[in-house]
């Protein structure tokens, strides 16, 4: 839509429409996700049956709330340990591969990004079928040839990390590359040239400038482990996240504790994602 040429009514009727269904479309299942959560039925979908707060806090023979389901809390806990870790890991090493592709030359520079951005174009059901693979024949080596049981070459923790951390650790590059080619390389050298050191230049003048992006480039690598569901599938081990525990219960079938915990997680990443944003604008 140019602002500048003259609209008639219809396309601007149109245009309205166009934009309130597409909020419609895009809102809609989440506010009758958060709507369910306080249904007083034991099935998580439609008729209403009347306001509760039991699936939030009640530990009935037949009916236990998110606060009081084990299964689940301790679902969410794994989770928030994965997105711990990967968050972690994913900012560090995004942050140096950001320094490293912003370098004006080295060899196989071209070659190396090609590499860093592959994790993004291959589907995730691949890349977690890839890296199990990989780990087992790893697993499999130094068992045979030293006689040694490696836990990271197993399904777990901390291959579920891993395989978050190869594809999260892009994202995080990019960002934070995006952030760094806006910054004036003369600061830099003028900090040189009244004395300071290159850590010190790095430390109090660069990560300074790229604090918002650092940050907001976490916040993002931490709500895409917390919700990752593809490549985890494929290495978890007895320590089940939460999108796989919830996969097994809607198949399974369920009660309306998966729109609570939904509602719970609607809230918790919007006020994430606001917190975010007025961060980023009171740096900016």
């Amino acid at each position: 839509m140019i602002r500048t040429l003259p609209n008639t009514r219809s396309y601007t009727l149109g245009f309205k429409l166009y934009v309130a269904l597409f909020f419609v479309f895009l809102f809609a299942p989440l506010l009758i996700t958060c709507v369910l959560a306080f249904n007083d039925s034991q099935f998580p979908a439609l008729p209403w049956k009347g306001f509760t707060l039991e699936w939030f806090v009640a530990d009935l023979p037949d009916r236990v709330g998110i606060f009081n389901d084990s299964v689940n809390l301790s679902a969410i806990g794994v989770s928030f340990k994965v997105a711990f870790w990967v968050s972690i890991l994913s900012t560090i090493v995004g942050t140096c591969g950001a320094f490293l592709f912003e370098q004006e030359s080295f060899r196989f520079k071209q070659a190396l990004y090609f590499l860093m951005l592959a994790p993004l174009v291959v589907p995730g059901v691949i890349l977690g079928i890839s890296i199990l693979l990989f780990a087992n024949t790893l697993g499999m080596f130094f068992e045979n040839t030293f006689n040694l049981d490696v836990p990271l070459f197993r399904p777990g923790f901390w291959l579920v990390v891993l395989g978050q951390f190869s594809f999260i650790s892009t994202l995080v590059t990019l960002v934070v590359s995006a952030r760094l080619k806006k910054f004036d390389r003369s600061l830099e050298e003028a900090a040189l040239n009244l004395g300071a050191t290159r850590l010190q230049v790095i430390w109090h003048i660069t990560l300074k400038f790229l604090r918002p992006a650092i940050i907001g480039a976490g916040a993002v690598a931490f709500l895409m482990s917390f919700e990752n569901f593809n490549t985890t599938l494929f290495l978890v081990g007895s320590q089940s996240t939460l999108p796989i525990t919830l996969y097994l219960q809607v198949r399974d079938g369920s009660t309306p504790v998966i729109n609570a915990i939904s509602f719970l997680l609607i809230v918790g990443t919007s006020m994430l994602a606001l917190i975010n944003l007025s961060f980023s604008r009171k740096k900016e």
